[in-house]
């Protein structure tokens, strides 16, 4: 494989992981008044019906998943992990905004459905030579 897959593989990597992790990073240290921290996402779950103990994924999706994105660890599970964390946070928080288009031509969903479909390249493709374990 040429040099510059395995670069790309990096880059998609680094890319995921690191513009993930403030996203989680956030949501763990911002509590109250905060719309996004642990709280708020407690109350989303009790409005679905779900246990409020499901607050504790959103901290393996948008943290340690991203940790061991970056590092290229267990990083097909990783990405996996992240894709699902996405599809979950639709679900709870932006279900409404799914068939929305805004006036600049963003789609509502438009940063979610980016890290969905980045992750799931990344879960097909694998982390590359550039990894703590390459695969």
């Amino acid at each position: 494989m040429p040099l510059y897959d395995h670069a790309g593989k990096l880059l998609l990597r680094l890319t995921i992981g690191l513009l993930m992790l403030p996203h989680g990073l956030a949501k763990l240290f911002n509590d109250f008044p905060s719309l996004t921290g642990p709280s708020a996402i407690k109350m989303m779950l009790v409005v679905k019906g779900l246990p409020t103990w499901l607050v504790y994924g959103v901290y393996a999706t948008e943290i340690a998943a991203p940790v061991l994105l970056v590092l290229g660890l267990f990083t097909r599970s990783a990405a996996l992990v992240v894709a699902l964390g996405m599809l979950v946070a639709v679900y709870l928080a932006r279900l409404g905004a799914i068939d929305e288009l805004s006036s600049a031509g963003t789609w509502g969903v438009q940063t979610e459905a980016l890290f969905l479909f980045g992750a799931l390249a990344i879960a097909l493709m694998g982390p590359g030579r550039y990894a703590v374990r390459p695969g």
